[in-house]
């Protein structure tokens, strides 16, 4: 299992890097399966821009990012031939819902059992955990969910674009939750590969 679970992307470009390692093929080669869904307003499509800029910006070519919108029931052969599912952030409640209504959780499952990589943004990061709840602190829950379980590929809930100002709530939230909380600033990311775990700094 590859995971790279950021804040924001490749804001701090040792994140990027890291990401280029981790795939271990030229950028120029690399495929990306790119999922703008969770971005539903106009402020969250401008990091989506963002992100797709960023993978340029390391050299992955832009014929080689499709764009995949789960607006339909996906299968796996829409990302056979791909080496990374990119997951961009927007609301988290609209990602997760969007995730399971079109089945790309298994699609995920079966990604990552081939050694493939996973990279999330905000949301994107959320959802591999065991609960994506902790989204509350950020997004409204526009789909008026009441199962809040994450794909649980991670042990702990992600609370991205952590800061001072967040330290509060955040603290408040732990103490709530029956499972971990990890705090990424929007300069770090969590790599996860098998069992080890690092965070980028």
């Amino acid at each position: 299992m590859k995971l790279l679970l950021t804040s924001a992307g490749f804001e701090n470009p040792k994140v990027g890097k890291k990401f280029l390692e981790v795939v271990g093929k030229p950028a120029h080669e690399i495929k990306i399966i790119f999922i703008p869904t969770a971005a539903t307003t106009e402020g969250e499509k401008y990091y989506v821009r963002k992100c797709e800029e960023e993978l340029l910006g390391v050299d992955v070519k832009k014929q080689n990012i499709k764009v995949l919108n789960l607006d339909h029931s996906i299968s796996h052969s829409e990302v056979a031939n791909s080496d990374v599912i990119y997951v961009c952030g927007g609301n988290t409640f609209h990602l997760l819902d969007r995730v399971r209504k079109t089945g790309f959780d298994r699609v995920i499952k079966q990604f990552l059992e081939e050694d493939k990589v996973y990279v999330g943004v905000s949301a994107g990061s959320i959802l591999m955990g065991p609960n994506i709840e902790i989204a509350k602190l950020g997004d409204k829950d526009i789909c008026g969910m009441t199962d809040f379980i994450g794909l649980g590929y991670v042990g702990a809930a992600i609370s991205p674009h952590y800061n001072e100002k967040e330290r509060k709530k955040v603290e408040e939230f732990k103490k709530k939750a029956d499972y971990l909380v990890l705090p990424l600033t929007d300069n770090q990311a969590l790599l996860i590969i098998g069992n080890k775990k690092e965070i980028i700094e």
